[in-house]
């Protein structure tokens, strides 16, 4: 269990340290017991950081490598890279960051409050393409790797920081979030493993800094925010720690009761019913809170955030820090919220890896022999854990010849049908061609932009509909009865219709000249 005021040694930290500090740079060597790791402090400039840069360089060429295939091979998962570019086109252009996919029109910000990814505009600059924003990513990633495997040699010695490395870095919460293509919270894993550094290593004004841009990432985070300054109130920093926590509650009721339902059409936070309702049943607020463990899905994914840490993030209070994603997670009706699928839990793995660091460092010193002993390979067996588990997961894939085929007919297919719609076209679209037309054409959802009459619809008759399409042409007349279209492209098994009607005099979502 969290143990925020036991060390596991004899020593009481004085004010305004963390529990269980090592003695400062100052104390002098024989006053150290013999095999202790040196202090974080005393350690900070001597642990090298060329062998993190190199061990970051190459997982983010493996995160890249990983997501421009698939990218490439028209696998993404869902709707939100073409979202997301479409966000990051609008910054680039200093126009509002309006996502017609989500609806004509429709401002992202009502969605979720996410305006740091304005900070990829200028790389979009240079790389205007949804693989700008996967690369933007597998960096980001890659860095939290670098802080969190470096941290952790300083504070534990020896070979611990790359075998941290290597764990987090093969860790599921991460391999997921790279399968799952772009998202926000990519900003804020650097930030969190930034953060936890900070709080490990006694630099208690620059965790504050840090935590502070996490408001911006999205909008739960300002309770993270909170939980940070409850931590530096309970190291000491109480004045601090009193404002960052009221700062991080402030940010976080304003963002959802003021900003986002400011920005969204509909007047309201959406994602309330998340929580409230099941399908079209209404779930009370007591119902939630006592379902929180109601499913095996849920518990195995709790088991396994741990598990990766060979449990020992349990002797850190930087744990606490999970606790709210874990909560609305786990308070959720939605089923894809409580597994170990999606990108959900990436922000959670620079904090675990870190509690372990500090887990371990803790124990080493125990009074019980078996922690003390378990301390001691507890680095190693969360490496193997990692290293294990990555045969069942998404980044084994890069060892497979298949992955690395872009020209099977599929993509073949794909690649034709995106010849036949010009540049800066309207097209409405399903998830298979979405990403890959939003850098030049406004795109729509298939389904989600009635009187719009695009220009094109071009769909995947193999995406997986409810109903199979019979007649595209009708489906995409049944669609925009204000048009008509006409078959303008067929490939195995994609589809591109014209309009053959004039374009609306108003087009819904589209501001004139």
């Amino acid at each position: 269990m969290l143990e925020l005021n036991k060390s596991g040694t004899d020593d009481r930290p004085g004010p305004g340290h963390l529990p269980a500090q090592d003695p400062g740079p100052d104390a002098a060597p024989a006053t150290r017991p013999a095999g202790d790791a040196p202090s974080a402090a005393g350690a900070a400039e001597r642990v090298p950081l060329r062998p993190y840069l190199i061990a970051g360089a190459i997982l983010c060429a493996l995160y890249f490598l990983y997501s421009y295939f698939q990218y490439s091979r028209f696998g993404s998962p869902s709707w939100d890279l073409g979202i997301f570019e479409q966000e990051v086109r609008a910054y680039a252009g200093f126009d509002a960051p309006v996502v017609d996919i989500k609806g004509p029109g429709y401002l992202i910000l009502g969605d979720h409050f996410s305006p740091i990814v304005a900070l990829l505009a200028p790389l979009y600059w240079l790389w205007p393409s949804a693989e700008s924003l996967l690369f933007a990513q597998a960096a980001l990633f890659a860095l939290g790797a670098v802080i969190v495997g470096r941290t952790a040699q300083q504070l534990l010695g020896g070979r611990s920081g790359l075998c941290v490395t290597v764990a987090y870095g093969l860790s599921w919460g991460i391999q997921e979030a790279v399968k799952a293509d772009f998202h926000e919270i990519a900003f804020a894993v650097p930030l969190l493993a930034l953060v936890c550094r900070a709080l490990l290593l006694e630099r208690y004004t620059a965790a504050l800094l840090w935590s502070l841009p996490l408001v911006l990432v999205k909008e739960d985070l300002g309770a993270t925010v909170a939980v940070v300054g409850f931590l530096l109130f309970v190291h000491g920093r109480r004045l601090q720690g009193a404002l960052l926590a009221a700062f991080g509650v402030a940010a976080f009721v304003v963002t959802l009761m003021v900003l986002i339902p400011a920005a969204s059409s509909a007047g309201t936070y959406d994602y309330w019913q998340k929580i409230d309702k099941n399908g079209e049943q209404d779930v009370s607020m007591l119902d939630s809170v006592l379902g929180v463990l109601n499913s095996s899905v849920k518990i195995e994914m709790l088991v396994f955030l741990l598990g990766i840490t060979a449990f020992m993030a349990l002797r850190s209070p930087l744990t606490l820090l999970i606790v709210p994603t874990l909560g609305w997670r786990l308070l959720s009706q939605d089923s894809n919220h409580w597994g170990m699928v999606w990108h959900y839990s990436a922000i959670l793995m620079p904090v675990l890896f870190l509690a372990l660091a500090d887990g371990v460092r803790r124990s080493r010193g125990s009074d019980r022999p078996w922690l003390a002993s378990y301390a001691k390979v507890a680095v190693p067996v969360a490496a193997a854990i990692a290293v294990a588990m990555t045969q069942h997961l998404p980044l084994r894939d890069l060892l497979r010849p298949e992955t690395y085929r872009t020209d099977d007919a599929r993509s073949q297919a794909a690649r034709a049908a995106l010849d036949v719609i010009p540049a800066g076209a309207r097209v409405e679209t399903d998830i298979t061609l979405m990403a890959h037309l939003t850098s030049d054409r406004t795109v729509y959802w298939i389904g989600g932009a009635p009187g719009t009459a695009p220009d094109i619809v071009a769909i995947n008759l193999d995406f997986g509909w409810s109903r199979p399409i019979q007649d595209p042409v009708a489906y995409a007349e049944q669609l925009h009865p204000e048009a008509s279209y006409r078959l303008k492209h067929q490939g195995g098994s994609f589809v591109v219709m014209e309009r053959t009607s004039p374009e609306p005099a108003e087009i819904p979502g589209v501001r004139g000249d």
